[in-house]
């Protein structure tokens, strides 16, 4: 294959990925993480690339407020002003993660269990 058909081939396969993201920003964003594309257009941003657009009139919107801040404390704030219920605007834990209750360990933590210690000193 010669340097010109491996370049249209990319491009191909570029312009496939950006219809498969267009047709995805159509519809509502999906919830789960396996729902979201594979291949080339994973690597695409929801929304295109920063454009004639803000977030909140492009379709970055259906993915939620922009001025969602999460702070230290637990608590959640939107524009400043600090919301009922933080718990709205938590995802689930992602699988395997620190977060997960199901997780079977973190690498290079200890559980919270352990006696810190135990070395040689």
């Amino acid at each position: 294959m010669s340097d010109s058909e491996q370049q249209s081939a990319s491009e191909e396969e570029k312009d496939e990925a950006k219809q498969e993201m267009e047709k995805l920003e159509e519809g509502d964003p999906p919830e789960n993480l396996e729902d979201w594309p594979d291949g080339k257009a994973k690597y695409e941003t929801f929304g295109g690339p920063e454009g004639p657009h803000t977030y909140q009139e492009g379709p970055e919107e259906k993915l939620g407020p922009s001025g969602v801040r999460h702070h230290d404390d637990g608590s959640v704030t939107i524009d400043g002003e600090k919301v009922d219920n933080p718990d709205e605007y938590k995802g689930d834990p992602i699988p395997g993660g620190p977060t997960d209750p199901n997780a079977t360990g973190v690498p290079g933590e200890k559980k919270e269990n352990e006696e810190a210690g135990g070395g040689d000193g």
